[in-house]
């Protein structure tokens, strides 16, 4: 598991310098994908970075036409962070090598064992967001004290 971690970090970091990101920004732009639009309060707890970060990084993601602003209906005091980047060719043209791949592999797996592997995976992510919960808890306090 630490070396698919470090594997998919590294995937990562790769993704955001071949796109001209840097490496929180595409960290966000993942977070966006997986969670649909939030507010920057939301984003900038999901990230851990300090709400002028994330002000300056919505900024630029925006200014590439990643993300959009909205308003957020129930409070006018609140903006919602749009992801908009997911039709964006160079996202696809990136992520296509990497989807196929994927597919040949997934494609080596019987219905049952992949079944299996999903559940491994989903109760994986779920341990690991509790721990990331515990540690920038631990730091928060460490900070704070």
């Amino acid at each position: 598991m630490r070396g698919l971690g470090t594997r998919t970090i590294l995937y990562q970091q790769n993704v955001a310098a071949s796109l001209g990101l840097y490496n929180n920004d595409f960290i966000s732009v993942d977070l966006l994908y997986e969670k649909g639009p939030i507010t920057a309060g939301e984003l900038s707890k999901l990230t851990g970075l300090a709400t002028g970060s994330i002000t300056a990084l919505v900024d630029r993601l925006e200014k590439i036409g990643y993300v959009r602003r909205q308003n957020d209906p129930t409070d006018r005091r609140r903006v919602i962070i749009v992801p908009e980047y997911e039709s964006k060719e160079e996202i696809q043209n990136t992520y296509e090598p990497l989807n196929n791949s994927m597919m040949n592999l997934i494609s080596s797996y019987t219905a049952d064992e992949l079944e299996l592997i999903t559940q491994f995976l989903g109760k994986a992510c779920t341990v690991l967001d509790e721990q990331i919960h515990d540690l920038s808890t631990k730091t928060r306090n460490k900070s704070n004290s």
